[in-house]
């Protein structure tokens, strides 16, 4: 077990000034990995004030000194990919598959894009007689959740970092090593001290505390709604700006002339994938009435192929969910489904046989789900798919746009034309047609109570930029 008392502010490791620890827990076999710092306050302004010292200095440079640090960091991040991956599957429990193949590659293909976008984004225009200019917002507090920690992580550090805004990163107490590791390689990057600080703790502490400091210019935060609310509160007390990527409960509406079968087994990859621990995932599969126990065959078929196992196998397709809070919550949401009246086609809420250790839930499919249903309403993040049915397009568009969220979703149809046009009228930040890839260039966030503001791509870096005008 390895034991950590330090932080990582104004260019070095510094022996934390709070005492209290945080236990980083297996989730496969709920034994305690290491102990990293529970950060304060005093962790927390000493990490604000080495970013605040150094903003002027690195907001100020130039395209070429910000390139080169960045591209450091992107080269480190390419060397330690196979240790950023076990060590996503030590501490959040990802199969190592998926950890190899999304957990550690997205986060490479997202750091590569911002260096392309740096190298040709146009920082100043002319507009009329007044030259525009686009400067960086200041000090940025990154808040980063555990269900992609480094993906997280390098979504809001390297385009803040790009646009010339130093950052304190305060991750997920429950996967704060990938974050340990990220921190060693900016050191090794050699950014200019101050330029990034990492400070572990948790949530309503160290996170409040960085929210709401004087010299934060903007928070940037990935986690539930209601903590996203909390912080929207305390930032607007400051009149700090805010981007926050939410909760979502995504719809797949398959139209009439789609093909079911790939689409509802594209749908079950989706869901399952991760735990289900995934804020786009479509955790709604809308089917017409004429195809609904068709596709409910599918779902059930399909569903076979993901067996809970040891995360660290390759063959392992799912593996455990965080921790007991969040299995007891996936949990309550089955049994909770089961008793207003869904069918359980495969999975619930037991624990899955020969697997008594560790945080696993069973894949689940529900049945018969009705719009009004908690579990058709509420935010699951666990491997549960519920098939709702609809009579036509209208009622279809009126149950994917039934809930506070909009986040993603996905439509399949005859055509690509014909997904579109459904697709514009979804009340939803992204939306994947006839199985479209995910694309690291495109914006994401959400509409409603899913988000404020967009990450990744040209859009991601814009919002950690204001604007300046000079008139002449």
């Amino acid at each position: 077990m390895q034991e950590y008392s330090d932080q990582y502010i104004g260019g070095e490791w510094r022996t934390a000034l709070t005492a209290e620890t945080i236990a980083v827990l297996n989730p496969a076999t709920e034994q305690v990995i290491a102990t990293v710092p529970a950060g304060g306050a005093e962790d927390v302004d000493a990490a604000v004030r080495a970013a605040r010292a150094a903003a002027r200095a690195w907001g100020a440079t130039g395209r070429e000194e910000r390139l080169a640090p960045l591209t450091r960091l992107r080269d480190g991040l390419v060397a330690r990919q196979q240790e950023i991956a076990e060590t996503v599957v030590a501490e959040l429990g990802a199969p190592i598959g998926f950890a190899t193949a999304v957990q550690a590659a997205l986060p490479l293909a997202v750091a590569g894009s911002y260096l392309e976008i740096l190298a040709g984004y146009e920082f100043e225009e002319q507009v009329g007689g007044s030259r525009v200019f686009a400067e960086p917002v200041g000090v940025v507090a990154a808040i980063t959740p555990w269900n992609y920690p480094l993906h997280q992580i390098v979504a809001k550090v390297v385009p803040a970092l790009a646009a010339g805004c130093p950052v304190v990163l305060k991750p997920a107490e429950d996967t704060p090593l990938v974050a340990r590791l990220f921190a060693r390689l900016v050191d090794e990057a050699d950014f200019p001290p101050g330029v990034f600080n990492l400070v572990t703790g948790r949530g309503p502490v160290a996170g409040a505390a960085l929210a709401e400091h004087p010299e934060v210019d903007l928070v940037s935060f990935t986690g539930s709604t209601a903590v996203g609310r909390r912080i929207a509160e305390v930032a607007g007390r400051g009149i700090k700006r805010v981007a926050l990527e939410l909760g979502g409960k995504s719809a797949n509406v398959v139209l009439p002339g789609a093909d079911l079968v790939r689409a509802v087994n594209v749908n079950l990859a989706n869901v399952f994938a991760n735990s289900g621990q995934t804020c786009s995932a479509w955790t709604r599969l809308l089917v017409h009435e004429d195809q609904y126990e068709e596709a409910v065959a599918i779902a059930a078929k399909g569903a076979e192929k993901y067996v809970p196992g040891d995360p660290a196998d390759s063959a392992t397709r799912l593996g455990p969910v965080v921790n007991a809070k969040q299995r007891e919550r996936v949990r309550g949401y089955i049994t909770g489904a089961l008793a207003e009246g869904a069918r359980l086609v495969v999975g619930g809420a037991e624990a899955p046989e020969e697997l008594a250790q560790g945080y696993y839930v069973r894949p689940t499919v529900l049945a018969d789900v009705t719009p009004g249903m908690t579990v058709a309403q509420e935010e699951v993040f666990g491997p549960v798919l519920s098939i709702l049915a609809y009579r036509d397009e209208e009622h279809a568009l009126e149950i994917a746009n039934g809930t506070e969220y909009g986040l993603a979703g996905g439509v399949w149809a005859a055509d690509n034309e014909t997904a579109a046009a459904f697709a514009r009228r979804m009340d939803t930040g992204q939306v994947d047609i006839n199985g479209g890839r995910f694309n690291p260039l495109a914006p994401f966030g959400g509409y409603k109570s899913s988000g404020v503001g967009r990450e990744l791509g040209r859009h991601g870096l814009a919002e950690f930029l204001q604007t300046k005008s000079l008139q002449y």
